[in-house]
């Protein structure tokens, strides 16, 4: 299996890279030793505990044993463990992080209508052991994934243990997310890698980074793909991930070609349920109906049917095979009437079409609103479920329509996004992002009409404040509008104060929430006239700081009656051009500018 080496020499301080795709269905690791002078390699881990020696398989499936609320395995070898009652498998955990407009509830009808209601609710989120809440499986995953990748690093480096103790405090964790993830999901992932020893409470927000599965990706089909004569500057060009849950999609502009490539997004990202495990699933079902009154309708039967459809008819499927044969018995096991001669089931051609047709028409719909009006020459295909030679036709016969190419990699059963992610660390192709929805806080304004006319509506909610001016709650405060392009040094700087009555003996702490507005359209207002969010509104998370430090910059003033009130002005920084949020305090003491920290606390858990 070919490494990727980079073109360019390091030429900063030694350290270790470590990339982590934690799927839905499989997970990778790949990792980099960054020396100072040297060419830096990203290399795949491909020996993993009960994986045959020769396999060189870096994928492993994402699951977890437990026996009550003891950990008994993980990866391939808790798939031992599967149909066992004794033992709870963690499988498919991935949906439960799900922000809720990507989570899936309730299964429909077996092949329901791409534009039917219920097709967006078309899978069933498998429940977690019982003794094991979300946090604890991912955590006990991560570090499964950990452990290992230090013992194959040690094992396939030379002076592997000696680099690896030296360096082990301060690794570079790089976390790959599907393009729908947001702050929650950052902060849950970076506080498993805390639960699981793998990085300090304090490091963690300088040792953990994440970047979306789409931006990985482009940066893998960059380094594989089998040409790179058509990337020419102005050229637009899309990269679909098509993985285990999710299939996230980007749209790029290629801004400059030499001396360096550099990438910008177009518009914001998408990102669509619609991966391999929805396949899975209407198999289950088509092979449930297909069974229905034969002896081999049992639930091990078609466990098993299920298992030779995924690891063959799923993969090798192309559209043309008039006929796909599973095993999954003995000789003596028939049932002609159902399609089984000698321990084989078969399947026509439209029975194994229909499991795929309802999720690659929605990879085609998700494709086509990210395309939108753009002239996009191009269509970059990976993950997983890209590897299906009928997605690829599919697109190739819809996109091509249009004059689109689709491009796939020359380096299959890879994990695109664990690589993508390392090499993403080492290139940093892409150096504008377009925001996925408009964000902003809710702020308590002047009440001025005449500066503000949509006030007048709620003219009725102003009120008095202690310093004696007219103020009004619920205005959305735009911080960044969505699709706009922000690049890595993007931030907002926003001016904030807390007025006291009375001196007070404790400044307290300081929180306001981060909202998100999901509409188009520029909103006015975040809450309605009983102080509720507005629909379309939701909050990100919160922001907290303490302003103890900031004592000596508390001031006492006149409100407009001759009232005195204290005040202490401060601000608020949050940047958020790169691939992860920050924020800090900063207010003045005479002439200096001082900096404190700022929590930054997810909205729900999980």
């Amino acid at each position: 299996m070919a490494h990727y080496t980079s073109d360019t020499k390091y030429n900063r301080e030694e350290k270790i890279v470590i990339a982590i795709d934690l799927g839905t269905t499989h997970s990778a690791v790949s990792y980099s030793y960054l020396y100072p002078d040297d060419l830096p390699q990203v290399r795949l881990v491909t020996k993993w505990p009960g994986q045959p020696e020769a396999s060189g398989d870096s994928k492993i499936p994402t699951l977890v044993a437990y026996q009550g609320s003891n950990l008994i395995a993980c990866g391939a070898e808790a798939a031992d463990y599967l149909g066992d009652p004794e033992f709870q498998i963690a499988r498919w955990f991935k949906l439960h992080l799900h922000p809720d407009s990507m989570k899936i509830a309730d299964e429909p009808p077996p092949y329901a209508s791409v534009s039917s209601p219920s097709f967006a609710h078309s899978i069933e989120i498998p429940a977690l052991p019982p003794g094991a809440p979300l946090n604890r499986i991912y955590s006990d995953f991560l570090k499964y994934l950990f452990d290992h990748t230090e013992r194959f690093f040690v094992n396939n480096t030379p002076g592997g243990r000696n680099i690896w103790d030296r360096l082990r405090r301060k690794i570079a964790i790089i976390l790959a997310t599907p393009n729908g993830w947001d702050t929650r999901q950052q902060i849950f992932m970076r506080d498993a890698l805390v639960s699981a020893g793998i990085v300090g409470t304090s490091e963690a927000d300088d040792q953990v980074d994440y970047i979306t599965e789409g931006e990985a990706s482009v940066h893998y089909a960059l380094a594989h793909s089998q040409s790179k004569s058509w990337l020419k500057k102005g050229v637009i060009f899309a990269v679909t991930d098509a993985g285990g849950s999710t299939v996230d999609g980007t749209l790029y502009q290629c801004k400059e070609h030499t001396p360096r490539l550099v990438l910008e997004e177009v518009r914001a990202s998408e990102c669509v349920q619609a991966g391999g495990v929805f396949i899975d699933r209407s198999a289950r079902t088509m092979l449930a109906d297909k069974l229905r009154g034969s002896q081999f309708s049992d639930e091990e039967s078609i466990d098993i049917m299920l298992n030779e459809f995924e690891k063959k008819t799923k993969r090798m499927f192309d559209g043309a095979q008039v006929s796909n044969v599973i095993h999954f018995g003995r000789n003596n096991d028939n049932d002609p009437q159902h399609d089984v001669v000698r321990g084989r089931i078969s399947l026509n051609k439209a029975e194994v079409k229909r499991t795929f047709d309802p999720t690659i028409l929605r990879i085609i719909s998700s494709c086509k609103r990210l395309l939108g009006s753009y002239k996009a020459q191009h269509l970059l295909l990976v993950g997983g479920f890209g590897e299906s030679p009928y997605l690829q036709s599919q697109l190739r016969e819809e996109f091509g329509k249009s004059g689109i190419s689709v491009v796939t990699v020359e380096e299959p059963s890879k994990k695109a996004a664990a690589e993508g992610a390392a090499i993403w660390y080492l290139k940093q192709l892409v150096t504008g992002r377009a925001v996925r929805y408009t964000l902003g806080a809710n702020i308590r304004q002047a009440f001025d009409p005449a500066a503000y006319p949509y006030q007048r509506e709620r003219s009725f909610l102003a009120y008095t404040c202690t310093d004696g001016h007219k103020r009004i709650d619920g205005v959305f405060d735009i911080w960044v509008e969505k699709n706009r392009i922000v690049d890595g040094r993007f931030q907002k700087l926003s001016e904030y104060s807390r007025i006291y009555e009375h001196p007070p003996d404790n400044l307290g702490e300081f929180t306001m929430s981060v909202l998100v507005w999901e509409g188009n359209q520029k909103p006015i207002w975040c809450e309605n006239i009983l102080g509720e969010l507005v629909p379309g509104a939701r909050i990100l998370c919160t922001l907290s700081g303490n302003l103890s430090r900031m004592r000596s910059s508390l001031s006492k003033k006149n409100g407009v009656g001759g009232q005195p009130y204290w005040i202490v002005t401060f601000q608020v920084l949050v940047l958020f051009g790169g691939t992860k949020m920050q924020a800090r305090l900063q207010w003045n003491e005479g002439k200096q500018q001082r900096q404190g920290p700022i929590s930054i606390i997810p909205n729900s858990t999980f």
